[in-house]
């Protein structure tokens, strides 16, 4: 990073000089500056607020609102579903909750996460437990547990009424990204009306420099720039409207959702969603009471889910296109043997949820939490015939795909003394599970349709999981500067419909199913048993008594049984692989291994001087995790590299300004069995701007300062354009099919802006 020192500097002075200068003295007296700041406790981090919000100009993905909190890092995705990651643990293995309700991913490649259904703008807190999570937020999950809150419902004073809004807008330079948003409330003293909405959409955007050495797209006469990261582009609307009454000690919600996303496309995947709509209702009722309070909560969610070659993947596909090695296939006509229209993919989903928790004073000094919970999911994943090796009949991935979860937990938190805070918990789950017979497009025809059909319905395919979580918690004040947390945690996850139940071991099948980005197909397996997670860690929180200063750190190793990784298949002998392919795309099995996962988290703050130019703070955090196959020997996959941030801040008057530098190591510990692909270490200069009157804020910034490219290492396979539902054999170039070798790189530099005016 020493050939980037001048122009660091140059930047710096550059940042904070202009809102020393632009400040306006006769308007200082008009302006609010809130003291909102980040909540933490251990290892535990709460965000909310303006801080929060604001996040909203430089990104439209919820789950990218996380990237300040240690211990998290980001599988890559679609621009508004990246999955996020805890220590190594992702996707699935995390429990995620948006209002109370679990959602999953209803998709063979997971382009509809939990978080996707939530604007920036709509959020109003997120909590994550990057340590040991509680029973009362854990369950059917071995990593750590994020909760994102809507809004909560505003009540007008006693006789009077309340009316309030915000409308807010953004634009950013590198894919020219737009949207609005806009809230209303409008309450009496127990009636409160709210709603909020915002809309998205983006083109692709370009990295810093040409990453590859064709322009081909599958789309006759369409070629695209070596430096633009195909299928990268997406538009989506979300919408929550919300009624809540409030009487005594009684308070009543419904929420409805709804989202409409016609486009989110992929560039590590070999398929695009092309339509996503989701709707949900969320019932709550809370009671609070003398002895504690008890909350109800039901909820239910439909989702209808489509997939299909987008603009930048080719379309025709069959001789009677040009064949397979065709530049620029032809429109080929009527569906036959020769002509295959795309690859619609369909995917349905219905949860039904409901939980009962209570929360009982035992005494000033104990509190007890118990609860119960229920999940009915009902999954169909099914692919119309298209044409060509696509038909004549519909090929069936799930169906009638079942999983049921009915939970139990108690959890005692103690505060015998001012020093000490204990937290002990116990959760029991069942998860039950089922999918009914399948088919392939052709029971004759190539890949093993028939075979691979014939066993999976022949076989029993139910199965019941009885799973046991433990945590044992303590915090203890050792002195005004220093708090220590340490815990305990057995956390058990049974395996999801997607890792059980896909049968074909057809590559064409497999490469359809894949959840986590790398290229590869996916066959799954019914007899995987559930991973069990033994997790210990702790923090050591240094600061002083106003908590301007801070260092923390948190160690942690956690062991996984019966972990769930997979294994290169033989598709013809229908066995494991004897001789592992190399440096290709290829088609592998889920299987239980045991894994071990280490590492820790270091973060701080301190501030640094008070000047002329404002009050200047300093605010860091590094990251290492390593994760191990203890079966195989291999290293795990993604597992983030060590990674730094550093960020200077300043804040005068109503500007709050920061310059941020990040730095990642390069990543040489891969899975060999995936083929995973290294990462080269990077930099990257990021400068934030932000000025609020009494209505009104605006943000602006640059990400990606001085342009440079790089490959995100968690990013995984770039398969953004061509002819992606093939996999070259030994990745032999032939100018149309994305060969193994590229990873997704990041965006280049982005100039972004946002207001947003509140009433």
């Amino acid at each position: 990073m020493d050939h980037r020192i001048r122009p660091l500097a140059l930047a710096m002075a550059f940042a904070f000089a202009i809102p020393a200068q632009a400040q306006d003295s006769a308007a200082m007296a008009e302006i609010v500056v809130s003291a909102e700041r980040d909540r933490t406790a251990g290892s535990t981090t709460q965000l909310e607020g303006e801080a929060l919000r604001r996040q909203g100009a430089r990104s439209s993905d919820v789950a990218g609102l996380l990237q300040d909190v240690p211990g998290v890092s980001f599988y890559g995705a679609g621009a508004v579903s990246s999955l996020p990651a805890i220590h190594g643990l992702a996707d699935d293995r995390l429990r995620i909750k948006i209002d109370g309700m679990d959602l999953i991913a209803s998709c063979p490649n997971h382009m509809n996460p939990a978080l996707s259904y939530l604007d920036p703008s709509q959020v109003g807190t997120l909590t994550v437990y990057a340590g040991i999570s509680p029973v009362s937020q854990g369950g059917d999950s071995i990593g750590g547990s994020i909760v994102a809150e809507t809004r909560a419902p505003e009540f007008a004073a006693p006789g009077e009424h309340l009316f309030k809004g915000e409308v807010g807008a953004f634009y950013r330079s590198n894919n020219d990204a737009r949207g609005a948003n806009a809230s209303a409330t409008a309450a009496t003293e127990n009636i409160s009306l709210s709603y909020t909405g915002a809309y998205s959409e983006a083109s692709n955007y370009s990295a810093g420099r040409n990453f590859k050495n064709y322009t081909a797209t599958g789309r006759a006469g369409e070629r695209m720039p070596r430096d633009e990261v195909g299928s990268t582009a997406y538009q989506t609307g979300n919408h929550t409207l919300g009624l809540a009454v409030k009487n005594a000690n009684h308070l009543f919600e419904v929420k409805l959702g709804y989202q409409d996303m016609p486009e989110q496309l992929y560039p590590n995947q070999r398929m695009d969603l092309l339509d996503n709509e989701q709707k949900r209702i969320n019932l709550r009722w809370l009671g609070e009471y003398n002895w504690g309070k008890l909350e109800a909560r039901a909820y239910h969610e439909t989702v209808d889910h489509f997939m299909d070659f987008g603009r930048d993947k080719r379309y025709w596909y069959g001789a009677a296109s040009g064949g397979a090695a065709a530049i620029d296939p032809v429109t080929c006509g009527a569906m036959s043997a020769t002509c295959a229209q795309g690859m619609p993919m369909h995917t349905e989903s219905r949860t039904t949820g409901a939980s009962l928790k209570a929360d009982v004073k035992l005494s000033d000094q104990d509190l007890l939490r118990v609860g119960t919970e229920f999940q009915r999911y009902r999954l169909d994943d099914w692919w119309p015939a298209s044409g060509s090796g696509m038909w004549p009949g519909t090929f069936v991935n799930i169906n009638d795909g079942e999983r049921d979860r009915q939970a139990l937990f108690g959890e005692w938190e103690s505060r015998a003394s001012a020093s000490w805070m204990t937290l002990l918990g116990l959760r029991y789950e069942r998860v039950t599970m089922d999918a009914g017979d399948v088919a392939g497009y052709n029971p004759a025809g190539g890949g093993n349709q028939g075979r691979d059909a014939n066993l999976f319905n022949a076989r029993d395919r139910s199965r019941s999981d009885n799973n046991w979580d433990l945590t044992a918690l303590a915090r203890y004040t050792a002195h005004a500067g220093l708090d220590i947390e340490f815990g305990f945690a057995r956390k058990t996850r049974s395996p999801s419909l997607y890792e059980a139940y896909p049968w074909s071991t057809w590559q064409m099948a497999a490469l359809m199913n894949n959840f986590v980005g790398d290229g590869n197909g996916y066959v799954g397996n019914p007899d995987l048993k559930p991973e069990k997670a033994h997790k210990l860690s702790a923090t050591f929180d240094w600061h002083d008594v106003e908590r301007n200063h801070e260092l923390k750190l948190t160690p942690y190793y956690t062991h996984v049984t019966d972990y769930i990784d997979a294994v290169q298949w033989d598709a013809t002998a229908n066995a494991p692989r004897a001789v592992p392919l190399r440096d290709q795309f290829t088609v592998l099995r889920y299987a239980n291994h045991s894994a071990r996962l280490y590492g820790f988290d270091l973060s701080g703050k301190m501030p640094l001087a008070q000047s002329s130019i404002g009050a200047l703070g300093l605010n860091g955090m590094l990251s290492y995790t390593r994760g191990k196959n203890r079966k195989t020997g291999n290293d795990l996959y993604n597992i983030m590299p060590l990674n730094a941030k550093l960020t200077l801040t300043q804040k005068t008057g109503a500007w709050d300004n920061a310059l941020e530098v990040i730095g990642v190591a390069s990543k040489n510990k891969v899975s060999d069995a995936r083929n995973e692909m290294k990462t080269s270490g990077y930099s990257l200069v990021n400068l934030r701007f932000s000025h609020a009157w009494k209505q009104v804020r605006f943000d602006f910034g640059v990400e990606n300062l001085f342009d440079r490219y790089y490959e995100m290492p968690l990013g995984g396979a770039y398969l953004g354009q061509g002819t992606t539902m093939s996999a070259s054999a030994n990745n032999v170039p032939n100018g149309v099919v994305p060969l193994w070798g590229t990873p997704v790189p990041g965006m280049g530099r982005s100039l972004y802006a946002g207001i947003n005016v509140k009433f």
